[in-house]
């Protein structure tokens, strides 16, 4: 009986240290993107990426607040997010609700080309080994609708 109950111990803990073990290779990177908009208004533009109205025409089909808590939803599926930093006119800052209490969020940061002069939209993220270039693909689609959208 202790032998059966040894083996038992012992799987169980190399189930978990393989766990664990793929947890820390697994881990999130961050990467940044800049969205030059040529004839972007900075209050629009805010509007767009601050407000439940202005998300819901480009980054999500629906959008509900209370309080610090956002809920986005996309083909019936919803997603919660809370709202962790803002700087008007600036930059805002989400987490997902899976990645409370980890350094991992997305942020809409609007910023001043300086040899242009013209607004940027940049975002940052966090994404899988493997799967950058599928979020990068994915913001770039987003963002073309922003643009469609306002015009920006």
């Amino acid at each position: 009986m202790t032998t059966l109950r040894t083996q038992m111990e012992k799987r169980y803990l190399f189930s978990l240290f393989v766990v664990l073990l793929t947890k820390s290779f697994m881990k999130k990177t961050i990467f940044n993107i800049e969205y030059p908009l040529r004839s972007a208004s900075i209050n629009i533009l805010w509007n767009s990426i601050s407000t439940p109205l202005g998300l819901a025409e480009w980054f999500a089909d629906g959008v509900t607040v209370n309080g610090t808590e956002f809920t986005f939803s996309w083909e019936g599926n919803e997603q919660t997010g809370f709202l962790v930093h803002t700087k008007t006119n600036c930059s805002i800052r989400f987490q997902w609700e899976e990645d409370i209490d980890s350094e991992f969020y997305f942020e809409f940061r609007i910023a001043m080309l300086e040899v242009t002069g013209n607004l940027a939209l940049i975002i940052t993220d966090f994404a899988e080994p493997g799967e950058k270039e599928d979020s990068i693909l994915l913001w770039n689609k987003q963002v073309e609708v922003l643009r469609r959208k306002t015009g920006i």
